[in-house]
């Protein structure tokens, strides 16, 4: 029985297989052996499809992180110095080990589209979790970028990069805004 979790598997094997650029509703089809007809009668576009399977790869991917920022019985400079690190591990090894929906996820993000927003506030969310200001999240979010968004991709595997990480959160820790007793 086709179902959206079926097309969404086929559709992450023709991505990988095609790249997100060449990929199409008709090779998903084609994968499945049905019409692209039946593929449209779950999800109504190529682009829908291609979020929908993104969104899914963000969770399976990220997921790890939401228990960094929920240990509240850690101290926030403990767990933001992890949260990052484990931020820019996730996304060099999503990039180096699944390329072709990295790369769907990095068009979805210059196309400031829904999907890489969604993905942005959930992370923004954690870092307020872990700071307790959204504002000191944001600022966290924006000065770390080169260690997980996207465009930076080709850099992370650089020599000294996760030394340079340690640096820049050795000063974030120590620019954090003391937090009331809750």
């Amino acid at each position: 029985m086709l179902d959206a979790e079926t097309i969404m598997l086929a559709t992450e094997d023709v991505l990988r297989r095609y790249g997100p650029a060449k990929a199409t509703v008709v090779d998903v089809a084609r994968a499945l052996g049905v019409s692209h007809a039946a593929v449209y009668r779950h999800f109504p576009s190529k682009a829908a499809l291609r979020e929908a399977v993104t969104r899914r790869w963000l969770h399976r991917a990220y997921d790890d992180l939401a228990a960094i920022a929920a240990d509240t019985g850690r101290d926030p400079a403990g767990r933001l110095r992890d949260w990052i690190f484990a931020l820019f591990a996730a996304k060099r090894t999503a990039a180096a080990n699944d390329p072709e929906l990295f790369a769907t996820y990095g068009a979805l993000a210059r196309e400031h589209n829904a999907v890489a927003a969604e993905h942005v506030e959930a992370l923004l969310g954690q870092l307020e979790q872990i700071v307790g200001d959204p504002g000191t999240a944001r600022t966290v979010f924006t000065a770390t970028a080169a260690f997980h968004h996207p465009a930076h991709a080709a850099e992370w595997n650089d020599p000294g990069r996760e030394a340079l990480l340690a640096d820049l959160c050795a000063v974030l820790v120590a620019g954090l805004p003391p937090r009331p007793p809750a």
